[in-house]
């Protein structure tokens, strides 16, 4: 099974998948609307409108793991989003990342090693899987790392340049 066959559903309950942004680069990040850093929302936002028309997307991913930070239903995680933010980004319904009932995507998705060579568990909030055109994760870049780090940025130019 590759990352695209995974089965995914949409904030507003539409089945979806990562086959749906087959030949597109994708940022896929667990996001939190309570965190500390929540404010990565504007920076994720700005790549977005950036990169768009470029065949790049930001998939937004909320979790409830860490400290109880995204507590809120579809809706108000969608209205959150949009009035603080302006997000036009796609968003997934709430998902675990870790643990028992950890999501088959983040199963497959904790396997990738980060710069340092560490694979498992996603630390916290904010925690973001580079993937390219072809459905393969290119890069696991951890939550402090700010969505327009320049390192970060670099990579996606050059995935939508491949």
């Amino acid at each position: 099974m590759t990352l695209s066959d995974i089965p995914l559903r949409t904030l507003t309950g539409e089945p979806t998948s990562l086959a749906d942004y087959q030949g597109k680069a994708v940022l896929l990040v667990n996001v939190a609307s309570k965190c500390g850093l929540t404010p990565q929302y504007a920076g994720l936002e700005r790549l977005q409108k950036s990169y768009a028309e470029q065949g790049f997307t930001v998939l937004g991913v909320p979790c409830n793991q860490f400290a109880g930070q995204e507590p809120g239903s579809a809706e108000e995680i969608q209205s959150f989003c949009s009035a603080t933010y302006g997000v036009t980004f796609p968003l997934l319904e709430k998902t675990d990342v870790n643990g028992a009932e950890r999501h088959p995507l983040y199963a497959e998705l904790t396997k990738v090693a980060d710069a340092e060579g560490e694979a498992g568990d996603v630390q916290w909030n904010f925690e973001k899987f580079l993937i390219g055109k072809d459905g393969q994760v290119v890069a696991r870049i951890r939550p402090r790392t700010e969505p327009e780090d320049p390192a970060l940025v670099k990579a996606i130019e050059e995935l939508l340049a491949a």
